[in-house]
């Protein structure tokens, strides 16, 4: 679970965005915040993996607020969400670091594609020792410079059955596609954030639908343990 902090002074934008973010698996709000002053003191407290922040707020406002996380050199990302348009204030906020810049008005979609790139980063950040030009080019613009290609829609004849999600289903999957190898149940379970036996029920029925593969590991006395593999389109029945 990536853990993260709202400091933003309006009331109903900071409700938005709480249940926007509530939305999205993988994420758990710690604290919030209507000012910077306040904001500052939250993230040296909780140390947040992400800091979701206004720029227009009072005692101190959102491009101090994330200067002086990077003066602290304190460990945490920023995504901006803010109403703010004009060209120098997003030069300074991307110059510190931001990792993304949102612009009031907006919608869930927006928020959702920022958290899930942050994922995507973190992710791949966190598991490669290393990585090619190729693929630092993927993470930093998509392909490129081009778009992240669409996650595929899981195949299926019915609807998901009773008990699963299509927000949960769509981080299986997202978490599978950036994996360059099998995974246990319990690997999936760790990586996107749920309990075993919920990563279990995503992952049979992907294999059920053909859209990742089942490997058994034999090893050792006792049973043989399931792996799961993410299936390449052109490589489906």
């Amino acid at each position: 679970m990536y853990r993260v902090v709202l400091i933003e002074d309006d009331p109903m934008v900071l409700e938005v965005n709480r249940q926007f973010v509530e939305r999205v698996p993988g994420f758990e709000i710690v604290g919030t915040s209507s000012n910077g002053v306040d904001g500052i003191e939250k993230v040296r407290d909780l140390k947040p993996d992400l800091v979701i922040l206004d720029i227009y707020m009072p005692g101190q406002n959102g491009t101090e607020l994330l200067q002086q996380i990077r003066n602290e050199q304190l460990h945490t990302d920023a995504i901006v969400i803010t109403a703010a348009n004009d060209i120098p204030t997003i030069q300074r906020m991307l110059h510190h670091g931001a990792v993304d810049y949102i612009m009031k008005p907006f919608k869930f979609e927006r928020v959702r594609e920022a958290l899930e790139n942050y994922q995507i980063m973190k992710r791949r950040l966190g598991t490669e020792s290393t990585l090619s030009q190729v693929e630092l080019d993927q993470l930093l613009h998509g392909n490129g410079g081009e778009p992240l290609p669409e996650i595929p829609s899981v195949r299926m004849q019915t609807d998901l059955p009773k008990g699963l999600q299509a927000l949960t289903m769509k981080q299986v999957v997202l978490f599978l596609m950036q994996q360059h190898k099998s995974l246990s149940a319990e690997e999936v379970a760790e990586g996107v954030g749920l309990a075993r036996v919920t990563a279990r029920r995503y992952l049979d029925f992907l294999e059920k639908n053909k859209q990742v593969k089942l490997d058994l590991e034999y090893g050792g006395i006792g049973r043989p343990i399931n792996r799961y593999v993410w299936m390449a389109e052109d490589k489906r029945s």
